[in-house]
């Protein structure tokens, strides 16, 4: 199965630009409520992933930092402890499952190294899980229903 069937384009991805701040970082997370978010380079590329546990364990060690501050904190000064890895659009999908095991989304990159979007776990999991159970099966239609 090609990868790119389960992509969800870059444009319907709420990124950060290693230019942000952490101000900006903690606002947009807290509005769309995600705990990590793909970082991006002005050119496009996949820099990292930022998580929720990166902010907070920057302001733990930062006592002199306050809310009020946090316009002046680039994100790239923040360490991105978890490294999601990327894969290429024409990985496969043994690649993917395997990443997706311990993120909750793949982030996707062109030959280029061109950030195109993301794979989520979801996504790859209902995929699986239609291989595992046929659509006619009794445990698929009550999951539906459900």
């Amino acid at each position: 199965m090609n990868i790119a069937f389960f992509l969800l384009p870059k444009q319907e991805v709420v990124c950060l630009s290693e230019n942000a701040t952490l101000r900006q970082t903690l606002e947009k997370m807290e509005r769309y409520r995600y705990t990590a978010v793909p970082v991006l380079s002005e050119d496009g590329k996949y820099v990292g992933t930022v998580t929720e546990g990166d902010l907070l364990w920057y302001m733990k060690n930062r006592h002199e930092l306050s809310f009020d501050h946090t316009h002046r904190v680039a994100l790239s000064e923040i360490s991105l402890r978890l490294n999601n890895r990327a894969v290429r659009i024409d990985a496969n999908m043994e690649d993917l499952i395997s990443l997706a095991k311990t993120q909750n989304f793949v982030p996707v990159v062109d030959d280029m190294m061109t950030f195109i979007g993301i794979v989520r776990r979801s996504d790859i999991i209902d995929y699986c899980e239609s291989l595992l159970l046929p659509i006619g099966t009794d445990e698929k239609r009550v999951k539906r229903e459900a």
